[in-house]
């Protein structure tokens, strides 16, 4: 169990010695700023003013740090697919093109080992990535704009909720951690791209498409009565966790329907992997 963890210390130094790594944080760094900035524009707080006006509540008291965290979260979330895909589309697929993994192979470990340090520094990416965003865009939002009442509106999804300051940090801390849950769908099957024999790029590209196109097919109205079908239906279950009372069945369900779906996905990656000859 030692070596399992000074394997994982090791493939985490390599994962953020890279400064590719850092992208993600970065980008949403900066991404939050630019949004944050457009909330400040006269007419856009003028339409959030209606909004919250029309449904009898005050403009001061929930225009807060803390509701434009949440819409900063909401509007950089699929950004997070480029970034999660990014980094787990690398993670084998990378070293086999660079060699580093045959050297990696010839040293008395299993490659199921080395596949499952593998795929949970992806995992820890994934968590660490969520929580940044959703953090820094609380730090953020409470520096320029203060406390107040959590505005959750999310038409999508039917979300409608008022919290006062306290309940509403946490419903907001809580919704992270399941945040990172549904991340974890496009990391493993970005996982399982790069176990296949294909370029980075490719297991990246690949796996962008596949999420895009779920969320376009999911959208259109011709597919209402399958959408459950597709997994992006699926991941928006994290918006429940906001949702009073929680709706515990169907996050029990959507989670339970994604955790099958990403160890269908390891699984298969993790077949193709063994089967494969790295000696040419």
């Amino acid at each position: 169990m030692s070596l399992f963890f000074l394997q994982l210390r090791g493939e985490l130094w390599k994962l953020f010695a890279r400064k590719r790594t850092y992208l993600g944080f970065g980008a949403f760094f900066a991404l939050e700023m630019v949004i944050l900035l457009l909330f400040q524009l006269p007419g856009v707080r003028r339409t959030y003013r209606h909004l919250l006006e029309d449904a009898g509540y005050g403009f001061e008291q929930y225009f807060s740090g803390i509701t434009l965290a949440f819409m900063v979260v909401l509007a950089t979330t699929t950004l997070a697919f480029l970034f999660t895909a990014l980094v787990s589309g690398d993670i084998v697929a990378k070293e086999v093109e660079d060699g580093t993994l045959r050297m990696t192979l010839c040293r008395p470990v299993s490659r199921l080992r080395v596949l499952a340090v593998k795929y949970l520094v992806c995992v820890l990416y994934t968590f660490a990535l969520a929580i940044f965003i959703g953090l820094s865009a609380l730090m953020v939002g409470i520096a320029r704009q203060g406390t107040g009442g959590f505005f959750v509106f999310q038409p999508m999804e039917k979300l409608f909720v008022i919290y006062d300051f306290g309940p509403g940090v946490i419903r907001y801390l809580a919704s992270l951690p399941a945040l990172g849950l549904s991340l974890l769908s496009v990391t493993s099957f970005g996982f399982m791209l790069s176990c296949c024999n294909m370029k980075p790029a490719a297991a990246t590209i690949g796996t962008l498409t596949f999420f895009i196109a779920d969320l376009i097919f999911r959208g259109m109205p011709y597919f209402e009565s399958i959408k459950h079908w597709f997994i992006s239906q699926h991941t928006e279950t994290w918006y429940n966790v906001l949702r009073s009372p929680l709706p515990w069945q169907k996050m029990i369900e959507d989670y339970a329907y994604l955790i099958g779906v990403d160890a269908t996905f390891v699984m298969i990656g993790v077949v193709i992997f063994l089967t494969r000859d790295f000696k040419s």
